[in-house]
């Protein structure tokens, strides 16, 4: 088996944010808000908090009941020693928790997940400011994929990168398998997304946005890198014997959604992407303190 282990990409993008913070004498400080009891919440703040510290970035986890989430976003975003807020969901588990998302101030928004944000993915929007001086700042775990495919074949280093590429996708959240999917469209990709509804086409330079219908049997022998994030052990396993031959598969989900021929199978099995999404929380942090909070010199 042919494995990529995304810890050595991490501990790079780790050390190059650790030694910009040092050579700066950059003060950075991020409020983690924990408003669950779900023990992989807790495990995961606990484990965010530790890997920012280690790079130099100040991590106060504030732990408050649900009830007072949107009264903690509002003061941590009016807080100018504030320069980034990161959020543990499953909160409320239902849609008051996406709305917590766009509570918080853009500029503080280290995951990426506000509306604002995640309307200029869409549109393929990759700057801001008054002159367009800032690059934007993208979902964590989308752009920890995209930067670990960066390290296989699939990925030009000119250009648009995924160009000629299909890539299959199975999860559609707004969280992380749309923006992903979209990402990967904007690169070039010609994306089959799935949900538990089926696939749909999204290929932008088709201009095709999710108006073509694709069965799962034609994505995967089409694909040549199959992404997968599907958090059920009900998920029908991606086996062997559907991959196109020689395809990169990807898992993002805590449970494993290929099976163990499958994995043999690939031309690249990379098994999780966690190390790398954290890495990648803190890139954001350091782009957001440059962006929107360092004072000129």
């Amino acid at each position: 088996m042919n494995v990529l282990n995304p810890n050595a990409i991490a501990s790079v993008l780790r050390d190059t944010v650790k030694d910009e913070i040092i050579k700066d004498g950059l003060k950075i400080n991020v409020a983690g808000i924990l408003a669950t009891s779900d023990p992989a919440s807790i495990t995961y703040a606990n484990y965010t908090r530790s890997s920012c510290e280690e790079v130099g970035i100040s991590f106060n986890l504030i732990t408050v009941e649900p009830e007072s989430v949107k009264q903690l976003i509002d003061e941590v975003n009016r807080d100018s020693t504030i320069h980034g807020i990161f959020i543990y969901y499953p909160i409320w588990n239902d849609a008051r928790d996406a709305e917590f998302r766009d509570l918080m101030s853009p500029k503080k928004d280290l995951e990426g997940l506000t509306s604002f944000w995640i309307k200029k993915l869409y549109a393929n929007d990759r700057f801001d400011g008054d002159h367009k001086q800032f690059k934007a700042i993208l979902p964590c775990t989308p752009l920890a994929i995209i930067k670990i495919l960066a390290q296989t074949e699939a990925y030009m280093p000119y250009g648009l990168p995924f160009k000629g590429q299909t890539i299959t996708v199975f999860n559609r959240s707004e969280v992380v398998g749309k923006p992903l999917a979209y990402m990967l469209s904007n690169d070039g990709a010609r994306v089959y997304s799935f949900d538990i509804n089926g696939g749909v086409v999204i290929d932008l330079a088709a201009s095709r946005k999710e108006d073509v219908f694709v069965t799962r049997e034609k994505a995967l022998k089409e694909s040549d890198v199959v992404i997968t994030g599907v958090p059920s052990r009900n998920f029908d396993k991606i086996k062997a014997e559907e991959l196109k031959e020689g395809a990169i598969c990807l898992n993002f989900s805590s449970i494993q959604n290929f099976t163990p021929e499958a994995q043999e199978a690939a031309g690249l099995y990379i098994p999780r992407v966690g190390p790398m999404t954290v890495a990648i929380c803190m890139r954001n942090t350091l782009q957001l303190y440059r962006n929107y909070h360092q004072k000129a010199k």
